[in-house]
């Protein structure tokens, strides 16, 4: 747990991962800790099982994005968490996989830092773990990949390049999170800067969940297979998704 130094009528904030879809896959701590809160500060993604837990008294604050549309801006999400604890709830910010993985936790921590209020962090399972889990790909293998990457489809906020040239010339597996629109930039330019087109990759839909749908194809293909799923999806990239038929125990 991370304390900071706080007045003695603040509250705590919990920053809570609830996992990539499945409830199931919620931990024990994150489950006794939403229990406990006063006031939960959730997710789009976050499951009504998972919601349910709260208590029945606890002010539900949701402020959930989707591609193209926020909610409530970021600045004003870190801004509710302070308010709320300064008037000495107990908070759970609640987020689908885990925090520190594209979930701008760490922001928002900064944000409860500079102002003087305790908090902790609970991970979650990420995406890439469950939803690859789920489908049977595994994210190493030593016939396949010995290394994985994690990126982002998003355009950086600074503008920045992904080094492109690096990922097209590695063994590595990719896994591209909210890559659906991008999926053209993303077949582009890594075949622009040699990855072979054919190389194999799957699209993972909804992934953990009882919908999951897993699209299977090479490459060149990657924006078609895109065009049929919906979000929230995965894109991975290497020969371990390859392994999805003779794998998937989840169907």
């Amino acid at each position: 747990m991370t304390t900071n130094h706080t007045s003695l009528n603040a509250g705590f904030v919990s920053l809570v991962g609830a996992g990539p879809g499945d409830p199931d896959l919620l931990t024990v701590k994150g489950y006794r800790v939403i229990q406990s809160a006063d006031v939960v500060v959730f997710d789009r993604l976050v499951s009504r099982d998972i919601l349910s837990l709260a208590k029945p008294d606890a002010e539900m604050i949701y402020v959930g994005k989707k591609l193209d549309y926020h909610c409530v801006p970021q600045d004003q999400i870190n801004q509710i968490l302070v308010e709320k604890a300064k008037e000495g709830h107990k908070v759970v910010r609640l987020k689908g996989g885990d925090s520190f993985i594209f979930g701008r936790g760490g922001e928002e921590l900064e944000t409860l830092a500079e102002n003087g209020i305790s908090f902790e962090v609970v991970p979650g399972i990420t995406a890439a773990a469950g939803a690859t889990a789920y489908a049977g790909i595994p994210l190493t293998h030593r016939d396949h990949a010995q290394s994985v990457q994690f990126i982002t489809g998003h355009v950086q906020k600074d503008g920045r390049e992904i080094e492109w040239s690096s990922l097209a010339q590695s063994n590595n597996t990719l896994v591209f999170y909210m890559g659906l629109k991008q999926s053209g930039r993303i077949t582009d330019k890594l075949i622009t800067h040699g990855l072979d087109e054919n190389t194999p990759c799957a699209v993972i839909e909804n992934g953990t969940r009882k919908e999951q749908r897993v699209f299977q194809g090479a490459l060149n293909t990657l924006p078609q297979m895109a065009s049929e799923a919906e979000s929230p999806a995965l894109i991975v990239v290497g020969s371990v998704t390859q392994l999805h038929d003779k794998l998937n125990w989840f169907s």
